[in-house]
C-alpha cells in the first residue's frame, strides 16, 4: 500500500516508521530540518522499553505533488495546521485514495454520513468557510481516533511514550473492503487498529478529556495529575465534561464508560503536561476550536446549553490571542 504521511511529527514518524519496515511504500510529507534528516538517515523510533527501530529507507518530500497519488493519505497534524496544507493535498488523490483524518477534536466531517437532521451539516468552527471540505471529497474519508503519546525528540527521531492502539472508522459505520485492507496494514504494522462501528463515539471518549483538561491546564499551567487531584479543578472538569455528554448523547452518542472512570483515567496518567500546555510554553497556536468551540457549536445546534464550557473557552481564547499578538509564551519558572 502506498501511504503518505502528512505531518511528520511524533505521530506521523511513529505511524510512518512502523508501516514502512512492515513494508508498506511511506512517504513523508515535511519541512525544513524534518526533511533533510529523513531523506539522510531515514526515521528512527526509540520505543518504551529501550529499544530502537529505524526505518533507513524512507523518503520525504516538501511538496505534496512530488509524491504523487496514494493509496492512503494519513493527515497526523493538528486541526488548524490543516488549512495551511490542503492546497496541495489532491495532488496526493487518485480515484480511490483515502483519506485518514488522525486528528483531534470535532472533524470537520462530522456530520457526512451521520443520518438524521443534520446529516451533511458543516462544522464552521473548525471549516469556517468550507474550504476544508471542498478540498478533500467526503467520499475520501476514514475517521480514526489515535490513542498513543510519542514525543518528537529531534528531527527524524521520535520517541514513544506509550500505546500501540488507534481506532479506525468510515463515517457511515459500514465495514468495507477499503477499512478492512488498511486495518490489515496497521495490523501488520504492530498497531492494534481495531474497525469501529461508531467511530464518533469513539472519538468522544478522547475528546471528553480533551475539551476539559487542555484548556484549564492552559490557563492554570498544571499536570493533569495536578488537575485532577485539586478538588475545585476536578470538579471544573466534571462539570464541563458533564455538559459535553449532553451536547453528545444529543446527537445519539452513547458514553461506554462513566464520567468518573475517564477522570481517573487521565489522573492514573500522572504529572503529564497537556498538549495545549506544552504549545502555550512553546508559544506556538492552541488547538482551541477542534476541542472546544466546535463543541460549543454542536451545543448549540442541539440546543443544549453549555455555559461552562463557554466560560473556559472564553478565558482560553484570550490567552491564545494575547500570546500571538505578543508573539510570546509563557511558562512558569521557579523564582
Amino acid at each position: 500500500m502506498k501511504i503518505a504521511i502528512v505531518g511528520a511529527g511524533a505521530i506521523g514518524g511513529y505511524l510512518g516508521t512502523r508501516l514502512a519496515l512492515a513494508g508498506q511504500q511511506v512517504i513523508f510529507i515535511a519541512r525544513r530540518r524534518n526533511l533533510e534528516a529523513i531523506n539522510s538517515n531515514g526515521f528512527k523510533l526509540l520505543l518504551d522499553d529501550g529499544t530502537e527501530q529505524h526505518a533507513a529507507g524512507v523518503r520525504a518530500v516538501q511538496h505534496m505533488a512530488e509524491a504523487g497519488p496514494q493509496d492512503a493519505v494519513l493527515i497526523t497534524l493538528k486541526a488548524h495546521q490543516l488549512r495551511d496544507v490542503m492546497g496541495e493535498l489532491p495532488a496526493l488523490f487518485g480515484p480511490d485514495t483515502m483519506v485518514v483524518t488522525m486528528i483531534n477534536g470535532v472533524p470537520w466531517w462530522y456530520f457526512h454520513a451521520l443520518p438524521g437532521a443534520h446529516e451533511g451539516r458543516p462544522v464552521r468552527a473548525v471549516d469556517p468557510d468550507g474550504a476544508i471540505a471542498a478540498a478533500i471529497e467526503p467520499r475520501r474519508i476514514i475517521g480514526s481516533v489515535v490513542y498513543p503519546a510519542a514525543e518528537l525528540v529531534a528531527p527524524g527521531v521520535v520517541k514513544l511514550i506509550e500505546g500501540n492502539r488507534f481506532s479506525l472508522g468510515e463515517p457511515s459505520g459500514e465495514r468495507t473492503p477499503r477499512i478492512e485492507a488498511l486495518s490489515q496494514a496497521f495490523m501488520q504494522a504492530g498497531f492494534k487498529a481495531l474497525i469501529a462501528r461508531d467511530i464518533r463515539s469513539e472519538l468522544w471518549v478522547k475528546l471528553w478529556g480533551n475539551l476539559s483538561f487542555n484548556p484549564i491546564s492552559a490557563l492554570t499551567h498544571a499536570t493533569l495529575q495536578d488537575i485532577c487531584r485539586y478538588p475545585l479543578t476536578r470538579a471544573l472538569a466534571a462539570t464541563m465534561m458533564a455538559e459535553a455528554q449532553a451536547v453528545a448523547e444529543a446527537l445519539g452518542v452513547r458514553f461506554k464508560i462513566s464520567l468518573e472512570q475517564r477522570i481517573a483515567g487521565a489522573e492514573a496518567v500522572g504529572a503529564h503536561k497537556t498538549s495545549m500546555l506544552q504549545d502555550v510554553e512553546a508559544g506556538r497556536a492552541l488547538e482551541l476550536e477542534a476541542l472546544v468551540g466546535a463543541v460549543i457549536e454542536l451545543g448549540q445546534i442541539t440546543a443544549t446549553p453549555t455555559p461552562t464550557i463557554a466560560a473556559v473557552y472564553a478565558a482560553t481564547s484570550l490567552l491564545a490571542r494575547g500570546l500571538a499578538a505578543q508573539q510570546g509564551r509563557l511558562v512558569v519558572q521557579p523564582v
